[in-house]
């Protein structure tokens, strides 16, 4: 499996914006494909993202659409969520996931597909 180490998580105002970055080692970046989760205060965690290895294809949850976009830096083995126009109800804790087969959007939303889990990274929406 592959580690990995969230950051860039804090407390910004609805409209404002945020990147969180993911550093990824212990395995061959590469070849995993990437992702983010979250999970706000009393609610499921669910997907948000996800980036093939080569990074040809992309997904995104509808709620973040048009707002947030996720990206890699196969140099510095890092994987970003960069969000923008952020609002309350994107307050939630961020994770970081990867896994190295991927599959259509409806595999690829469930937390069960994803084998390799960051520790998380707070993210507070003030309105």
């Amino acid at each position: 499996q592959v580690q990995l180490e969230e950051s860039g998580g804090g407390l910004v105002q609805a409209g404002g914006s945020l990147r969180l970055s993911c550093a990824a080692s212990g395995r061959t970046f590469s070849s995993y494909a990437m992702g983010w989760f979250r999970q706000a205060p009393g609610k499921e965690r669910e997907f948000v993202a996800a980036i093939t290895w080569r990074g040809g294809t992309i997904y995104y949850a509808d709620s973040v659409k048009g707002r947030f976009t996720i990206s890699r830096d196969y140099g510095k083995n890092t994987v970003y969520l960069q969000m923008n126009s952020l609002k309350p109800e994107d307050t939630a804790v961020y994770y970081c996931v990867a896994e190295s087969s991927w599959g259509i959007l409806a595999e690829m939303i469930r937390t069960t597909r994803w084998r390799s889990w960051g520790q998380g990274s707070q993210v507070t929406v003030s309105s």
